[in-house]
């Protein structure tokens, strides 16, 4: 906890003295890293990676999906994906079947283990927000939240 602080503090003094009106996306993108790393430590504690969270996330609210979904779902790789889905594995989160006799897809299910741990995990995400919204007032955790999603909409946009 400790090291995390520090680079909190770090990053919290390079915005403040070096770079205060930087480009939106660093700062985006270290509000970001920032709320990763708290979150990070807390899942650390119950030897849950950064990475397995997020899949762990996508399999509470749906089960059943094909390694190829889950992979586009959390915006991954399907080599990423694999790996993490072997590892959920082996530490008993995870479960893969073949459906209907077809061995070309492979479905993930969650352990009774895996959904467990959604009463367990969750509570330490809200608490990382929790703490990250301390003092922001809520008109402008509103804006905020509009603007944001206005960025991603202008860049989905402009993607395509």
């Amino acid at each position: 906890m400790a090291r995390n602080n520090q680079e909190t503090q770090t990053v919290l003094r390079h915005w403040q003295e070096d770079v205060p009106d930087d480009r939106l996306a660093h700062l985006v993108r270290d509000a970001g890293r920032v709320l990763t790393k708290s979150l990070q430590t807390r899942l650390s504690e119950h030897s849950v990676s950064f990475g397995h969270w997020a899949f762990l996330r996508i399999l509470w609210v749906t089960e059943g999906l094909t390694q190829r979904e889950l992979s586009e779902q959390a915006g991954v790789m399907e080599p990423t994906t694999f790996t993490a889905l072997k590892a959920m594995e082996a530490k008993g989160l995870i479960e893969r079947r073949q459906l209907n006799g077809n061995r070309k897809n492979i479905h993930i299910y969650l352990t009774q283990k895996g959904r467990d741990l959604k009463e367990i995990l969750v509570p330490l995400a809200e608490e990382v927000n929790d703490i990250a919204i301390q003092g922001v007032d809520d008109d402008d955790l509103r804006a905020t939240r509009r603007t944001l999603l206005k960025i991603i909409s202008n860049l989905a946009e402009a993607n395509e």
